[in-house]
């Protein structure tokens, strides 16, 4: 697929951090970066200090020593350059399955934002060449396996190093593998011959998983939205009731984001005829499942979870993370900042918060099927119950993508395989979080899209009962691309399609058209 850099609204890489929003753009969007005058001039003040201790008889570490167990042996000056083109080359050791293109580009725009800090002591030339292949689209080829997430994100910030010095493979701009010699020169851009320090500065960083944390919780955050919309689409076709979700119910409870759920589900509720019919005396309905009724305390719940993680994401993206460091003072300090386990742990909260999120789901979901709790539809909705199956298997993809979800949560960070003759003794497994934490992502996307297929054709024959206008917009969205109820019909092409318009964010777009944005 051919990726073209955008290079309108550059980001600018400062001595700062740069922003969610900022590695969202670059990974995605393909937005070009630029390194602000500041950053080279904090970049060349530490440089200097760097060279003065290279010109030293004393070893420092990752300056004139060897890394690791291997950190007590005095690395002479006419061996230093081989040193540093051997550690990228040794620690670019990475198997399995080639990872995504955003995430390649969101660790390189992060470790690019920590060398331009001017902390690690790189010379302005590994900045701006980093930079350049940001910017002209190039992207190492790294690999599934390989980082304990300690030191950092090791062997896949290596594999982005070969790239620097003009090894490996990359894809370039328009998709396509090539070497990363061939494709660097046909966009101008000269490998580097590493020099003291660069070598470790390059790989010894949290990038990997603060990458995928900050795209996740970008996604995730949508995500909850929609759960509130496809909660309230199945509330509304299963006969449910909207009193629960009053304003001073919740309050009596003040947890923050069940009161933001529990509001977004009002609003896409109000003016619903559905629901007004359902609050006549005659209604026999005293409380419904805890599925429907509880919706805002999981999702609610989910939220709080999410803003703990953006407040670690935060607090990373503003860190500048190396081993060793030079501080404001002048000073090389060795230091601990590359274990992973604040961004482990939230990477690992989250992918609970998605399994039980997609399990609420899944039990609305099958609630719609059965007969004898779905008040008065058809059995699995079907439109002949015996010749049609309806969702029947709907429902199973669901239970069986909340199965897979289910042990995605499982924590990774509760792990460690010590490694490096036990000098690095235990390890975050932070990387392994955030991949689990993406496959979470997409079956949650998967969940609330079958969530919403299904309460559409419920909601479709509840007729000549109208849904809100809320509900009837997604509805109405869904239609564009999925037929309404009849006969059944291969239904895995329609699943596929509800999941693009949930993904797309076309479903949240289509309700918050009627109610504004959703909290």
């Amino acid at each position: 697929m051919s990726v073209e850099p955008d290079r309108s609204g550059s980001v600018v890489v400062g001595t700062g951090p740069v922003s969610a929003r900022d590695v969202v753009r670059v990974a995605r969007d393909g937005v070009a970066v630029v390194v602000s005058e500041q950053a080279f001039a904090a970049v060349e003040e530490s440089r200097a200090r760097i060279e003065a201790l290279a010109a030293s008889p004393w070893p420092v570490y990752g300056v004139s020593t060897g890394f690791g167990a291997l950190a007590v042996r005095h690395i002479p000056p006419e061996s230093r350059q081989g040193l540093q083109r051997s550690l990228i080359r040794s620690h670019a050791a990475g198997s399995g399955a080639e990872v995504e293109r955003e995430v390649v580009r969101a660790l390189m725009l992060l470790r690019l934002s920590t060398l331009a800090t001017g902390r690690t002591g790189v010379r302005p030339v590994v900045v701006r060449t980093v930079a350049a292949l940001l910017s002209a689209g190039i992207t190492p080829v790294v690999y599934e396996y390989g980082s304990l997430g300690c030191s950092g994100d090791l062997a896949p910030l290596a594999h982005v190093g070969l790239a620097v010095i003009g090894e490996g493979t990359v894809r370039d701009a328009a998709g396509e593998l090539r070497p990363a010699a061939e494709a660097m020169a046909a966009a101008g851009i000269a490998p580097v011959e590493l020099a003291e320090k660069e070598g470790l500065a390059l790989i010894n960083g949290t990038d990997g998983m603060l990458g995928m944390l900050v795209l996740a919780c970008h996604d995730l955050r949508a995500l909850l939205r929609l759960a509130d919309v496809t909660a309230s689409m199945s509330v509304e076709g299963l006969l449910g009731t909207d009193k629960v979700f009053a304003a001073d119910l919740q309050a009596l409870r003040p947890q923050p984001g069940q009161a933001i759920a529990a509001a977004n589900m009002m609003r896409v509720l109000a003016d619903s005829p559905i629901v007004a019919g359902h609050a006549t005396p005659d209604c026999t309905v005293v409380q419904d499942a805890y599925s429907l009724r509880c919706a805002p305390q999981v999702a609610g719940a989910a939220r709080d979870t999410l803003d703990h993680a953006e407040r670690v994401a935060g607090h990373e993206l503003a860190s500048a993370v190396d081993n060793p460091v030079v501080t404001l003072d002048g000073r090389v300090e060795s230091n601990g900042n590359f274990h992973g386990a604040p961004v482990a742990y939230v990477l690992d909260f989250l992918a609970i918060v998605v399994a039980d999120v997609a399990s609420m789901s899944e039990r609305r979901t099958d609630r719609f099927l059965d007969k004898a709790r779905n008040h008065g539809l058809p059995p699995f909705l079907a439109d002949d119950p015996g010749v049609d199956s309806g969702h029947m298997i709907a429902q199973y993809t669901q239970a069986a993508i909340v199965s897979d979800l289910k042990r995605l949560a499982a924590p990774a960070s509760v792990d460690s395989i010590p490694s490096s003759a036990m000098q690095e003794d235990h390890v975050s497994m932070g990387w392994s979080a955030a991949r689990k934490l993406r496959r979470a992502i997409d079956g949650l996307t998967r969940v609330l899209a079958i969530e919403a297929l299904t309460a559409a054709r419920g909601l479709d024959l509840r007729a000549p009962l109208t849904p809100a206008p809320a509900t009837a917009a997604v509805v109405a969205t869904l239609r564009t691309a999925v037929p309404g109820p009849g006969p059944d019909r291969y239904l895995a092409p329609e699943i596929e399609a509800a999941v693009r318009l949930a993904a797309s964010g076309a479903l949240l777009a289509a309700a918050e058209s009627v109610t504004g944005p959703l909290g």
